[in-house]
């Protein structure tokens, strides 16, 4: 499931530019508008979709998130309808999705049976907040109370086609476990550019250009940066040195303003293109700066 990611990120290498992902929560304010809302996204210059599975306690969050989620669920979210959304998308588009999501959601879905349905409706990747890499292999284990019915009689290559693992790493994350979460990590890397929760912020981290140099030490796979990037200018600045850039809580801000109106998703459009123009525009501006192995 990664050829799509990995299709985008060789085709924004030979544009020579920075990938654009935009965060929204599945199911805010209600499915069809998410449907429409990354329809509107892709046309403005979305590169990867980041879609967030509603859940009650998204601890990485901040209040904007947290609020997205909480009216997701309210409206009726559940995973089976994230999935669902996803096949709508996946219908009218072919642009990479990666599901950011916690465990609890899948462990009440069964493993085995998200994975394989979150394949069959599109997902490329996942995204797990709360699943270190150490742990991914014991999920299994920790799925006990559900039966593993999907593995019985299953390819030993049906692996392969299940949604990639994207690696979180953060300001905090040491050279060693650098090495350990990129050796298991497919897709792309997910950098953390600050502590704490999602959330806009005033100005960029000012120690993300270092960490990146240290995770290409050990990684060949394209970096993605996000958390309290906001605006144009921040993401231009974020975008000559990183891969891609991830946009979310001042998208999902957007969307609880304007709500379930029939202009949302044209709204959010006219949102992100500057700042989709800005990320991709940015190596023209800027010096010419390591992107890391090509």
């Amino acid at each position: 499931m990664s050829e799509r990611i990995e299709r985008l990120f060789a085709r924004c290498r030979d544009e020579n530019r920075t990938a654009f992902i935009p965060y929204i929560c599945a199911g805010d304010p209600n499915f069809p508008r998410t449907v429409a809302i990354a329809l509107a996204l892709e046309k403005e210059g979305a590169d990867v979709l980041e879609l967030g599975v509603p859940f009650s306690d998204p601890l990485a969050d901040g209040i904007v998130n947290q609020l997205a989620a909480q009216r997701a669920l309210e409206a009726g979210a559940t995973v089976h309808g994230v999935l669902a959304c996803v096949g709508e998308i996946r219908r009218r588009s072919q642009i990479p999705i990666v599901l950011y999501t916690y465990l609890n959601p899948i462990l009440r879905y069964g493993i085995d049976e998200f994975e394989r349905e979150a394949a069959k409706a599109g997902v490329d990747g996942l995204l797990i907040l709360d699943l270190p890499a150490e742990e991914d292999g014991n999920m299994q284990e920790l799925d006990g109370l559900k039966p593993a019915s999907s593995t019985m009689g299953k390819n030993e290559n049906a692996v392969e086609e299940n949604p990639v693992r994207i690696r979180l790493i953060a300001p905090t994350t040491s050279p060693e476990r650098i090495a350990v979460i990129a050796a298991s990590a497919r897709g792309f890397i997910y950098y953390v550019s600050r502590e704490g929760v999602t959330g806009a912020r005033d100005s960029v981290a000012q120690s993300f250009e270092e960490k990146l140099t240290i995770i290409r030490q050990y990684t060949d796979l394209p970096i993605a940066v996000g958390f309290g990037i906001s605006n144009p200018e921040q993401a231009a600045t974020v975008a000559k040195i990183a891969d891609a850039v991830v946009i979310g809580s001042a998208i999902v801000d957007l969307i609880g303003k304007i709500g379930n109106r029939e202009d949302l998703a044209d709204g959010v459009g006219k949102f992100v293109a500057p700042i989709a123009s800005a990320i991709s525009s940015s190596r023209d501006q800027g010096a010419a700066v390591s992107k890391g192995p090509t």
